[in-house]
């Protein structure tokens, strides 16, 4: 996971302003471009599904950080990049642990309105007996179809 993110600073590192535009004194620019290019690449792993636009996202949090003539080279690395972890995740099986190492359980609540705690099916987040809330949006537009 993290080879992409440290792509994605490594190729914008000689980019970032120095400067620093907040008042705390710990953090440089530097770390703030890193963390936040290591926090997308995180949520695309784990998120993917609810993660729409991972490129336009991780620039509109870095943008700040370089000059204006710079930008447009920050959003082609930025895009590049994601595009290629998204590619490489899609590939990936789904793990019965999440990213902090903690099972994955069903996203769906119990009629006792507590999280059920089975564990989801592959492909998806949901289990065999709340696989039913899975629906896509293409499904849902066949079964009611929206007037024009």
């Amino acid at each position: 996971m993290y080879q992409f993110s440290r792509a994605i600073y490594r190729e914008l590192a000689s980019h970032i302003v120095e400067e620093k535009f907040t008042t705390q004194r710990d953090e440089s620019n530097h770390l703030r471009v890193l963390r936040a290019c290591e926090d997308s690449v995180q949520r695309l792993m784990v998120d993917r599904r609810y993660f729409a636009r991972p490129a336009r996202t991780l620039f509109n949090d870095i943008r700040m950080y370089f000059t204006m003539a710079d930008q447009e080279f920050a959003f082609e690395v930025v895009a590049r990049n994601l595009a290629l972890a998204d590619r490489y995740f899609a590939e990936l099986p789904d793990y019965v642990y999440s990213e902090n190492g903690t099972p994955r359980v069903c996203q769906a609540m119990t009629r006792k309105s507590t999280s059920c705690a089975r564990q989801p099916l592959t492909g998806n987040d949901y289990c065999p007996s709340h696989q039913h809330l899975n629906e896509t949006l293409e499904e849902l537009e066949e079964v009611l179809p929206l007037a024009a």
